[in-house]
């Protein structure tokens, strides 16, 4: 069974992992410099669990349990009726709220928060991708192999 997802969906999708991503000071000055924050409802959490991480062996082999990871959700109602969610890698119950009333507004004006928010973290996401792609190639080593004389 394959299901297409629209281009809306895989904005939002696209937006919801920037989002978690994120750096949370990154996001908390992103969120703090927006105007027009909405009341909002919670609806669930924010709240802290655990979820199965799962790897394969050499990328295509059988899956297999490779242990637990720490995420915090949240899930809110702006008072415009729109319904966000938001999840991240840790402990950061601020950051999945955030996260969460994010998504809302990004369904009332996708434009403006892809502007002000996810557009900026994405580029410092892309910044932070370089950099370590950089710090990588300094240590690349390559080898080769002489030929003896003696052949």
């Amino acid at each position: 069974m394959t299901t297409e997802i629209s281009a809306e969906q895989r904005a939002r999708k696209r937006a919801l992992d920037v989002l978690a991503s994120a750096p949370s000071k990154a996001l908390a000055e992103r969120w703090d410099a927006f105007g027009d924050k909405p009341d909002y409802q919670r609806l669930r959490g924010p709240e802290t669990g655990l979820v199965m991480v799962r790897g394969r062996a050499g990328g295509g082999g059988a899956p297999f349990n490779l242990g637990e990871a720490t995420v915090s959700r949240a899930s809110v109602r702006i008072v415009t009726g729109e319904v966000g969610h938001g999840y991240c890698l840790g402990r950061d119950l601020d950051k999945a709220e955030a996260i969460a009333v994010i998504d809302a507004l990004r369904q009332r004006d996708a434009t403006r928060i892809d502007a002000e928010i996810i557009a900026p973290l994405e580029a410092l996401g892309a910044e932070r991708d370089e950099l370590r792609a950089d710090e990588a190639a300094a240590t690349r080593v390559d080898f080769f192999t002489m030929v003896r004389g003696d052949n």
